[in-house]
């Protein structure tokens, strides 16, 4: 008997099971479904994309594409999902759970409403590609630089990097009482910056060039605010010389756009 395809993306709906706020303005939430074995088929800190009903509707509508027209049929208005960018944060295959990482900040942004809302057995849809990827390259150095939005992935790496690389991993967050222990078998030297408000900027691209940085063997990863990773990335690429492979730079938000109108900004961004 042959064995049903694998599909090339991953399109579920999965129900939360319950969540757990890490420190005051860091929330993880749990989820469950059907499809949490093909999401162990993934890399664990690669982004994903979650489909949020509209407040009131509990089914989930994912966009259905048109071959004949080549082109993607969005549901209508009343049920249209919000489509954010997140991070596929971890999973248990034991206990049938997939958590994400969400940055608390209130009813700004619809993710972050609906997780502080979220209920035992509320849906949410996920869309990712399926199969494994690479995060970083293999190096000696690390550069890890980022602020709260960047924690899932910047955590992800962490806790797979080599007990022999070193590096210095960078992170804003509100306060004090925002940092939280992340794991890593390498010798990373940890540096915190607290900013209650990262929409008025950030001290990231002022700490980078603080910092005393390698001549080779070396990879950076820069998860943050649009205006800071351009800068950051400016100053290692035309600066400091880096090369394109060294350096992998991605914003996740842009100061007062929403994700949706910053998108093409931010891919165009990360694409120099």
């Amino acid at each position: 008997m042959n064995k049903p395809a694998v599909p090339d993306i991953i399109r579920s709906v999965f129900t939360v099971s319950r969540k757990t706020y890490i420190t005051p303005h860091y929330l993880r939430v749990y989820f469950t479904g059907k499809d949490v074995p093909l999401i162990a088929n993934t890399t664990v800190g690669i982004n994903n994309k979650i489909l949020i009903p509209p407040p009131g509707v509990k089914e989930v509508c994912f966009p259905e594409f048109d071959s004949e027209k080549g082109e993607w049929l969005h549901p209508d208005e009343a049920v249209h999902p919000s489509v954010r960018t997140y991070t596929h944060r971890g999973i248990d295959p034991e206990h049938h759970e997939i958590w994400i990482d969400f940055v608390v900040h209130g009813d700004e942004g619809p993710a972050s409403a609906w997780a502080i809302r979220a209920q035992k057995g509320d849906r949410l849809g996920i869309l990712m590609k399926n199969g494994r990827s690479t995060l970083y390259p293999a190096a000696a150095h690390y550069l890890l630089v980022g602020d709260a939005t960047g924690i899932p992935v910047l955590g992800s790496i962490l806790e797979t990097l080599p007990p022999d690389a070193q590096g210095i991993c960078i992170l804003e967050v509100h306060g004090k009482e925002d940092e939280q222990p992340l794991q890593t078998r390498a010798d990373i030297r940890f540096v915190w910056l607290h900013n209650p408000y990262p929409q008025r900027g950030s001290r990231l691209p002022e700490v980078v060039r603080q910092q005393s940085l390698w001549k080779s063997s070396r990879f950076a990863y820069v998860a943050a605010e649009f205006s800071s990773v351009k800068q950051i990335r400016t100053y290692l690429r035309k600066e400091l010389l880096w090369e394109r492979e060294e350096l992998y730079a991605y914003s996740y938000w842009k100061s007062g756009v929403s994700e949706d109108r910053s998108q093409d900004d931010r891919r165009a961004e990360k694409d120099v």
